[in-house]
This record gives structure tokens, sequence and C-alpha cells, in this order.
């Protein structure tokens, strides 16, 4: 059997593949288990500086394999069984966990973003589209509510009433209304060219700022200003003086202080 997820290293960038293009991505068990995986893996990687993920093949996901995945009732269970000390199910991590990474994740779609794929994606810090993908949250199909982390993942991208829109009619819609719901950070021609320039931006910048920044409006988004604000603290008392935090104010000081020289001669 092919892996399920490819891997690919360009230097301090990851470029996650889901691996299943014959099926168009779909997630079957061994993708649901690849997945977590992958992320567990990516997750103890402290070389990396950035995730982009994408789908091989005519699509990026198309959602669940229900075909196979209820082929074996325990499979099911296995979905949603959660232990005592874990926050979400295996159903629940392909979406979620990516949060977990203490690197941006940049998600490049194509093709078909559906139902579980499209959980996938909004697990993302930022979305990268073609502007013929399509997407939708299908499980209203099924006779279903998404249950892959988009009650989380989705509150902070759009407004309600657009939310259960999407959820209650399982429609599909194109990349520009995506964008225009907020579930969309750029619609190009070559996302996964721009992704790539984009992660590399990133990776200019201090890793623990970044890491931090991505914690700070995760856990806070959708929080009330108390937590926020003592979060806010808390996070900054653990980069201020650290090795990182000294290098990003040198390259500073220095970068502003050859302006400053360059304007004084200019003048």
């Amino acid at each position: 059997m092919e892996p399920r997820i490819l891997i690919e290293y360009q230097n301090n960038i990851a470029v996650v593949s889901l691996n299943r293009g014959d099926k168009y991505n779909a997630l079957d068990m061994a993708m649901f288990n690849a997945i977590s995986d992958t992320i567990t893996t990516l997750k103890s990687n402290r070389v990396i500086r950035a995730v982009i993920l994408k789908g091989n093949g005519k699509g990026f996901c198309a959602g669940l394999d229900m075909a196979s995945v209820l082929k074996n009732p325990l499979n099911v269970r296995d979905l949603l069984k959660k232990d005592d000390d874990k926050i979400s199910n295996l159903a629940q991590d392909v979406g979620y966990l990516w949060r977990s990474l203490p690197v941006p994740v940049i998600a490049v779609t194509h093709g078909n973003c559906f139902g579980g794929g499209m959980q996938i994606a909004l697990g993302a810090d930022f979305r990268y589209t073609t502007p013929d993908c399509r997407f939708s949250i299908m499980e209203a199909k099924w006779g279903l509510i998404p249950d892959m982390s988009l009650s989380v993942t989705l509150r902070e991208l759009t407004r309600i009433d657009i939310a259960k829109d999407l959820i209650m009619t399982g429609r599909i819609f194109s990349a520009n209304e995506a964008y225009d719901y907020g579930l969309v950070t750029k619609v190009c021609d070559n996302p996964l060219e721009e992704a790539l320039v984009f992660a590399k931006s990133l990776t200019a910048r201090s890793p623990d700022a970044v890491m931090y920044g991505k914690k700070l409006l995760n856990e806070t988004w959708v929080s009330d200003d108390k937590l926020s604000l003592n979060l806010e603290t808390f996070f900054q008392k653990k980069l201020l003086g650290r090795w990182n935090h000294l290098v990003a104010t040198s390259r500073n000081f220095f970068s502003n202080s050859l302006s400053y020289k360059k304007r004084q001669h200019d003048e």
C-alpha cells in the first residue's frame, strides 16, 4: 500500500502531501491514522519553521471514504472514542491537531475540498487556493453534522449565519465565495508557489514570536477579555530576554542604523 502521507523538506519548510490521489485523497482509516501520526512527527521536529499541507492528484480531499470506513463497524468506534487525557478523538485530530504545531500551517487546496477535507483545511492557519477549487461542508448530505473539529475552527473565521447556511445545506461553493466568507486567505493561480514564498517570509521571523503569536490568537480569539490579556502578558514574559528575542532585536537595530546612515548620506 502506498503511504497515505508524504513529507518533503525544503530547507526548514515541511511540505506535507495527502497521498491517495487515485481516490481524491478521501479519508479512510489509514489516512486518519497517517495524518495524526504525521502531526506528532512534525511536532517533535525542532528544525522546521513552517508546514505546507496539500493534496496529490486532482483534488485536495473529497472527504470521508464512507464505503471504506463503514465496511468495519469498529471503525466508527475507533474514530469517535476519546481517551480521558486527550482533547480530541481521532476524527477530530485530522483537523484540530494542526493547531498544536508550534509553526504556521498553510493549506493549499485545489479541485474539491469537501467534508472532512474542508475541516482539515480549516485547521490550518492559512488557506491558499486555486480559483476553480470547490468547497463544501457536505455532512448534511449524509444526514450528519461536521465532527472533525469544525465547531472550533469555523467560528473563528466567519459569521454564525453563514456557518449555519453551509452546515445545514451542505451546498458546494466557489473559491471566491470561500474568500468572501473568510474561509480562504488567498485565491491565486499558483497557490503552492505563493504559499512557499509566504512560508519563507515567516521563517525570517523569530520562531518563538511566531509560535507564541499563533498560540495567543488560537487561545483567545473567542475567549473573554481577562483570559486574553493575561495570556498576552504570560507569553510576552516567555519571549523577553530569550535568545531569539535578542537576535531579532539586534537585527532590527542594525537595519535601522543602516537606514539612518543612508538617509544622512543622501541628505
